[in-house]
């Protein structure tokens, strides 16, 4: 991966391993002379929740523009995994920040439940200990996160980790959220912009994965990101220096994606494009160290892993020129390449 200027990652390394994380700081601005012209100082994270990715090769070019663009222009595979353990909503999106498998008992970060309970609290009262995230690893070195989230249950975050989220919105209204989302992206300059969009899972459990109102949910999702792209794209100083990472948390097939051991339930898209992004390029063919899974449901021993969605967290760290979440687990070793040489 391409990293920060040694003496710059240096300081922010050794910030992050200081006895007290800090407030999080002024945003930086996008370009400073120590910033090579193409680093990337900002991710966006865009989670679609429920999205099967055969929904995307079935609605085409015409149906789905900005997805095929990704594909185009970034590094991309439609055959990712989620966790193992459970293809849900909440237990899946915390492993992306967490960048753990679920179950505690093996390293894991323990948020088996998928609803807005208050009991427990946190992840940290789940499980008895400390556990850090994408967001307090940012927040340690002094760089801002914001969290964009359609479901409620997404507040656990912002509890679990309330110093490193600095801006936290959630609304079930995903055209008002993407619509704050970019307001948010052209007035300030987070490192870490996590947006969730709820459309394909809210179809999909009313009228089923596939349905007509499922395809239109797909179709309109990839609007919203299309705008989201937009706004990156306003400037040169943004273009230059944003990522953006398109993932799900679970894809889906007919009434559910409950059951964790069905394909179409565990396999999921991983787009990656942006700054610095090798174009048109296959992940795995640029990651030797990664195995594509054919339709195998991996589990966590097997010597290669898949690219998973619980990459994400390590993947922003990576780019952004920082060390990897403490006691994570996914892309910990930070050897996901996405950047072109």
């Amino acid at each position: 991966m391409r990293v920060l200027p040694s003496a710059l990652s240096a300081a922010l390394v050794s910030v992050l391993f200081a006895a007290a994380p800090v407030s999080a700081a002024p945003p930086p601005e996008p370009r400073t002379a120590a910033i090579d012209e193409n680093q990337v100082t900002r991710v966006v994270v865009i989670s679609v929740d429920g999205l099967n990715p055969d929904a995307i090769t079935q609605l085409g070019e015409s149906g789905t523009p900005t997805f095929h663009r990704i594909v185009d222009e970034g590094a991309t595979t439609f055959n990712a995994r989620s966790e193992v353990e459970m293809t849900n909503t909440l237990p899946n999106h915390t492993g992306m920040v967490t960048s753990r498998r679920i179950d505690f008992a093996t390293g894991g970060h323990g948020v088996t439940w998928n609803d807005d309970r208050l009991v427990p609290r946190t992840v940290q009262l789940a499980v008895g200990q400390q556990v850090g995230s994408v967001f307090s690893s940012l927040n340690a070195v002094g760089l801002s996160s914001s969290l964009f989230a359609a479901k409620g249950k997404f507040d656990l975050f912002n509890r679990s980790w309330p110093n490193g989220v600095d801006h936290t919105l959630i609304r079930g209204n995903n055209t008002k959220l993407v619509k704050a989302a970019r307001r948010d992206l052209r007035t300030q300059w987070r490192a870490l912009t996590f947006l969730h969009i709820s459309l394909p899972d809210v179809a999909g459990h009313h009228y089923g994965w596939f349905s007509p109102e499922y395809m239109d949910a797909v179709r309109e999702s990839d609007y919203l990101i299309g705008q989201v792209l937009t706004t990156i794209g306003r400037t040169t100083e943004s273009l230059d220096h944003t990522m953006v990472v398109v993932t799900a948390d679970h894809g889906g097939l007919g009434p559910s994606h409950l059951d964790p051991r069905r394909f179409a339930n565990f396999r999921v898209p991983f787009l990656v494009w942006g700054a610095g992004v090798a174009a048109g390029a296959d992940l795995y063919a640029i990651n030797p160290t990664y195995a594509d899974p054919g339709k195998a449901r991996v589990g966590y021993h097997a010597a290669l892993q898949p690219v998973r969605n619980g990459d994400v967290g390590n993947l922003v760290l990576d780019v952004l020129g920082l060390p990897p979440i403490p006691h994570s687990e996914h892309d910990y070793a930070q050897d996901l390449e996405v950047l072109a040489p």
